[in-house]
């Protein structure tokens, strides 16, 4: 059965950021992002590089005030993107997880895309910033991703003491959970992945 592409154009404007986002779920690998904080930037190209997404994302922000708002609503968009991009989600496996490790750390991730929108995040290394930035902002990343997907998303840090290697380390983790939880099982390529009738 051939899908349909699976594609999501997204723009989201308010007082705090201004951000136009374009995904392709079953890319190749490719980024451009412009955030205004080059470590998000950073992470975010990691992301689509180990989940083979295509991902443009573009992002004025009040970065001067702080990180806050459009780590977060970056977030948010991306959440938002994936969910339209994978429309009535017939034939996904639904469920993905991986075990990344980037040199000390190694973070676990477990993601459900069932429409029960859910973060439980365990990752606190004992130095939080890179440069200015404060990976504690990964959390809320992740909480707006889960949140505008639906989806039930567990991150733990195993273990690990660099910041930029944590952080690294979930984003990648985080690609490759949601790679596998977005494949089409060929097998139930007509079929939505749940006994209820609904996702």
């Amino acid at each position: 059965m051939a899908h349909n592409k699976r594609t999501a154009s997204l723009t989201r404007k308010t007082a705090e950021t201004d951000i136009a986002l374009s995904l392709n779920i079953d890319g190749s690998g490719s980024a451009q992002t412009s955030t205004g904080i080059p470590f998000l930037d950073h992470m975010l190209t990691l992301f689509a590089k180990h989940g083979l997404f295509d991902l443009q994302v573009k992002c004025d922000g009040d970065v001067d005030v702080d990180y806050h708002h459009t780590v977060e609503d970056v977030g948010l968009v991306l959440g938002s993107a994936f969910k339209q991009a994978l429309g009535d989600k017939l034939g996904i496996t639904r469920y993905g997880f991986f075990i990344l490790p980037m040199d000390e750390s190694l973070a676990r991730v477990a993601v459900d895309i069932g429409g029960r929108p859910l973060l439980v995040y365990e990752a606190e290394p004992p130095t939080m910033f890179v440069r200015d930035f404060n990976i504690i902002l990964v959390k809320e990343f992740c909480r707006a991703f889960a949140n505008a997907l639906g989806a039930n998303l567990h991150v733990k840090l195993e273990y690990g003491e660099e910041p930029h290697h944590v952080a690294e380390a979930i984003f990648k983790c985080l690609a490759r959970a949601l790679d596998a939880a977005t494949r089409i099982e060929p097998r139930a390529a007509a079929q939505l992945p749940s006994t209820k009738g609904t996702l």
